[in-house]
């Protein structure tokens, strides 16, 4: 078997900082990577969302720490990726529907191992494979001066963020990744990879290439997608289609259709006298709601769907065709962003099912439809409605006290009663129907959701959700115990990595002011991901677009750094830090949604990266120095990591107290490299 401990410079195929940015490409990307494919195939994952990324942080760290060791344990990254990706296929989780109909499902179950032997596997197994892509930057970080290896690794981020966005945009299928993970090892390692890390890579490839050849199975930029035909050639045909492995939506004629679920017309028979002219539909899938909204008269619907693959499902299979009607005009986009871009009136607005059943990468509690269920986008569907309109919402909602909050949140918003529509055979299924104008929607007897009956009742009406804490699905102002559970777990696991793999925690010593700008720079990462989902939308490009601004702030407070002439004094970047972090603070985003588009994107970029980048003057400024760089830029991505557990904060405090708590982490951070540069200016003058 070929060595790779220390392979020589001739092995390699790229050297310098051709060497380290192919690295920190890689290591992104296929951190990226692992989010979108493990969430796919393990449901856990859809809802912890952070925890490969905090997996990722910890093993990219300890790679750092163990670079200084003579033995490279880098180019066996594919046996690590080789075992998770055969945990996960060996033993996946999805949720299986039954019910005495064949159609739909009314009570779930995670198939697989449970959640707490599942996701803790799933943590170590890429924490340890990511300690070897780690180890490969880390080492070739060495070659250079602190600040100039910064400089390379961002560069390198940013080509991976790329890679990764293009090929989400092609929808490419899975096998895509491993084959360039593959090449970008070779490039590194040519020759030098041993040979049972290319049989490794090759069965990753193998494997995922016969998940891709499966019948059905396609790729959205969110989601594994998966069809299956059912009573083909009958009149009850239809196609099932899952997502991730959950049960997400079915494709059949809309008369069938309202035989079995009357959700779907539930809204028409309440606004029995309003005009149909211009129709807007929110989360518009594979067209069900549009069909309907044609046959009952609509002279044009504006379907709006989050997830271009799923529209295309729509129009490629469905019976009736909706799509291809020339009433309709489809958008692309998220529903709350569409709402705020257009000036639109419409007779009826339906939140039509908008339930993504995953959570947005690189904010774990924001859901991509998680701005649509606040008071501020209620708020908006109103202010869209003509005169004469009705707002109606229906989705299976599982818990009465979300029925409850929603009604609540229609009543406060409307100022009346809305109808609450609840089904016998689907106790989960209900639809809530109201008018701009209280005589415009129309109730069945009992159908009237009231406050106060409610409250005799016994029931419960949490207060709206609402866009600076946009968590429909929590009811209370707290961290869930298992969340709690959860991060405990990876702080422990943690810390026995670092002492396990990196050594004697001195070797960090000297850095704790890093520490604390890592974990105040993930919070501030997350802030800017949750700013503008809600400012511009949860789509993929959105959040794409915005990782790769935040790593050009990055790249931008190093370029300053390196190129000033006479360093900028301490004081005037701290200045900065906590200025830019004020008026950011200051500024909520609602005061950003009522400015045109173009306006609003120049002042969300100035007041989302502005701390971004004072606060990389402020570590640029400290890492140039570094006595051990790696070690020093470990204990920045520990600090992330931390930061990233930290950031189940903003289920309490929402998300823009997160400012505050980066605040005072970067207060920790000030008050330590003061005294650490204190300490430092003592020992050289004696």
């Amino acid at each position: 078997m070929t060595s790779a401990a220390a392979p020589a410079s001739a092995s390699r195929v790229l050297t310098g900082r051709w060497r380290l940015m192919a690295a920190s490409a890689l290591m992104l990307f296929v951190q990226l990577a692992l989010i979108r494919w493990s969430g796919a195939n393990l449901v856990h994952l859809s809802y912890f969302s952070n925890l490969i990324l905090l997996a990722s942080f910890l093993g990219i760290g300890l790679g750092f720490l163990r670079s200084r060791r003579p033995r490279d344990i880098g180019p066996y990254v594919p046996i690590g990726l080789l075992v998770l990706v055969a945990f996960i296929m060996l033993f996946p989780a999805k949720i299986e529907g039954s019910s005495s109909d064949l159609i739909f499902f009314t009570e779930v179950r995670p198939t697989g191992l449970p959640t707490w032997v599942s996701l803790p596997l799933v943590f170590i197994v890429i924490a340890i494979t990511m300690t070897g892509l780690g180890e490969i930057t880390g080492r070739a970080f060495r070659e250079f001066t602190a600040l100039n290896a910064y400089r390379w690794d961002i560069i390198g981020s940013i080509l991976g963020t790329l890679a990764f966005t293009l090929i989400s945009f092609l929808r490419a299928p899975s096998w895509v990744w491993p084959v360039i993970t593959l090449g970008i090892l070779w490039a590194l390692y040519g020759f030098a990879l041993p040979w049972i890390s290319r049989l490794a890579m090759v069965l990753v490839i193998g494997v995922l290439v016969f998940e891709s050849l499966m019948s059905g199975v396609s790729w959205s930029p969110y989601y594994k997608v998966h069809t299956e035909a059912f009573n083909v050639g009958t009149p009850q045909e239809f196609t099932r289609i899952q997502v991730n492995g959950i049960p997400h939506q079915n494709v059949l004629d809309i008369s069938e259709r309202l035989k079995v679920e009357p959700v779907y017309g539930r809204p028409y028979e309440r606004a029995v006298d309003n005009p149909l002219g211009r129709v807007l539909v929110v989360g518009a899938g594979t067209g069900s709601d549009v069909a309907l909204a044609l046959a009952k008269g609509a002279e044009h619907v504006d379907a709006v769907e989050i997830d271009p693959r799923i529209q295309q499902i729509g129009s490629q299979i469905n019976p009736n065709r909706p799509y291809d009607d020339p009433r309709v005009s489809v958008y692309i986009d998220d529903g709350r962003a569409f709402l705020s871009r257009n000036d639109e009136k419409y007779d009826l607005i339906l939140f039509a099912l908008p339930d993504s059943l995953t959570l947005v990468s690189g904010a774990s509690q924001l859901r991509l439809e998680s701005y649509l269920f606040t008071r501020e986008s209620i708020q908006a569907a109103y202010d869209h409605l003509t005169d004469d309109g009705v707002f109606a919402m229906y989705n299976y909602y599982r818990e009465s006290w979300l029925i409850n909050r929603l009604a609540g949140t229609v009543e406060e918003v409307f100022g009346h009663d809305p109808c609450l529509d609840t089904f016998e055979k689907y106790a989960a299924l209900a639809a809530i129907t109201v008018g701009k104008q209280a005589d415009n929607a129309v109730c069945a007897d009992g159908a009237v959701w009231d406050r106060a009956d409610v409250a005799a009742a016994g029931g419960e009406i949490p207060v709206p959700a609402n866009d600076d804490r946009p968590f429909l699905y929590l009811k209370e102002r707290t961290i869930p115990n298992l969340y709690l559970i959860v991060i405990a777990l990876i702080l422990g696991v943690s810390l026995l990595g670092i002492r396990i793999f990196g050594g004697p925690f001195r070797t960090m010593r000297g850095y704790g002011d890093l520490f604390f700008m890592g974990a105040a720079f993930l919070l501030l990462e997350t802030r800017s991901i949750t700013t503008f989902a809600l400012l511009f939308g949860t789509t993929w490009l959105v959040n794409a677009l915005v990782f790769t601004g935040v790593l050009l702030a990055v790249l931008a407070a190093i370029e300053v750094t390196q190129r000033v002439r006479r360093p900028l004094p301490r004081p005037l970047i701290i200045a900065g830090v906590f200025a830019s972090l004020g008026v950011a603070f200051l500024v909520p985003n609602s005061a950003l949604l009522t400015l045109p588009v173009p306006v609003r994107l120049v002042v969300a970029i100035v007041l989302a990266f502005a701390p971004i980048f004072f606060a990389n003057l402020l570590f640029t400024s400290r890492f140039k120095d570094a006595a051990n760089p790696t070690a020093a830029f470990a204990a920045n991505l520990f600090g992330a990591m931390v930061g990233g557990c930290l950031e189940y904060l903003s289920l309490v405090l929402g998300y823009q107290y997160l400012l505050v708590v980066a605040a005072l982490l970067y207060v920790a951070a000030v008050v330590i490299g003061q005294r650490q540069l204190s300490a430092r200016a003592t020992a050289e003058v004696s």
